[in-house]
């Protein structure tokens, strides 16, 4: 059973690099390029709104998808799951609205700002803060049982 444990995070780590590797592919994002040039004197792609979005939001369902299998098979408890999808949602709900006022005012409230607004909606980052905070969870639990 452990094995299939780690395959299924693995599968869940080559779905979340996929979705990165892929990105130019699967999603629309007339952005993709402007950031690549890290150049802030480029000019602004032309875009479509809802495309834009659907996109958007579609990384974001594949990506949280690909998240909650690396953290149910990591921790095997399905409400640590539960709750590492929805930490997950909160920081979309708060980043992505951000991220298209960025875009409604055309970056001018910041390169760098607009960057990481775009890297918190469609980069799953904050799996990189959840698996350390679920696994320090598990390390005190532990201990408590233990008695320590």
């Amino acid at each position: 059973m452990k094995i299939l444990s780690w395959f299924l995070i693995f599968t869940g780590l080559c779905g979340l690099v996929g979705v990165r590797m892929l990105e130019d592919h699967i999603f629309y994002d007339p952005f993709l390029n402007y950031f690549h040039e890290a150049n802030k004197n480029i000019a602004f792609p032309e875009f479509e709104w809802v495309q834009l979005v659907l996109s958007h939001v579609f990384r974001f369902t594949l990506n949280l998808l690909f998240s909650c299998v690396i953290i149910h098979f990591l921790f095997k408890n399905k409400e640590w799951t539960v709750q590492g999808a929805i930490l997950i949602i909160i920081i979309f709900a708060i980043t992505f609205p951000i991220y298209l006022y960025c875009i409604h005012d055309r970056f001018e409230i910041g390169y760098l700002f607009s960057f990481y607004m775009r890297r918190f909606v469609i980069q799953p980052l904050i799996l990189l803060l959840i698996v350390p905070l679920f696994y320090y969870r598990k390390q005190i639990l532990l201990r408590s049982n233990q008695g320590l």
